[in-house]
């Protein structure tokens, strides 16, 4: 089972996190929760308030969560304050350091390129963050194009509603063609008619 970490933060967009929390939450209700489990973190592990108003309360703090596999950086106009703060970097670079993947949705980029982890590696985001990512990384290769970008350890997602492309590509990629289908079809997401059915 991997451990999937959502990192929330006030002002985070919604869709950011949400979508794939989804994806993933999905997955593995439908193989008996063995796949996946998926929860959120925030710096206090007090409610957050996301760029649309909607209140969250998240499932840990950074000093109680448990080991995080795959962490997931979601933007929203707050990543603007959040890359600057030193408690934040310290404890995504801890985690991205033991994770098999970090991930990045739309704006969550800015913090990636602020920590460097962005330099060199071909990447993509939001399209109105494209200058910021230019000015932080300059040596990141942004895809203007790319619903999302595998780099290895380093995924990056484009604007908001990316981040379900690149949730299902992680299934698909970790647990194959047929795990990550069986989640398109009951989410009726993408063209989920035309998938083969189960055999």
């Amino acid at each position: 089972m991997n451990n999937v970490g959502l990192f929330l933060f006030d002002d985070v967009e919604l869709l950011d996190f949400a979508g794939p929390y989804e994806v993933f939450s999905v997955t593995s209700e439908l193989s008996d929760y063995s796949l996946f489990r998926v929860f959120s973190v925030s710096e206090d592990g007090e409610t957050i308030r996301t760029a649309n108003g909607l209140k969250v309360v998240p499932d840990f703090a950074f000093d109680n969560h448990p080991e995080i596999d795959i962490l997931i950086i979601p933007g929203g106009v707050g990543t603007k304050k959040e890359m600057e703060k030193s408690a934040i970097v310290e404890w995504i670079r801890w985690n991205h350091d033991r994770a098999k993947m970090t991930v990045s949705v739309c704006s969550g980029a800015r913090i990636l390129a602020r920590m460097g982890l962005l330099d060199g590696l071909d990447v993509t985001t939001h399209h109105e963050v494209f200058d910021d990512i230019h000015r932080i990384a300059p040596s990141a290769r942004l895809n203007p194009t790319a619903r999302f970008i595998d780099a290895g350890r380093i995924l990056t997602a484009g604007g908001i509603s990316a981040g379900i492309d690149v949730a299902f590509h992680i299934v698909r990629k970790l647990h194959g063609d047929e795990v990550a289908d069986r989640t398109a079809r009951y989410m009726e997401y993408g063209n989920w008619q035309a998938l083969p059915e189960e055999m």
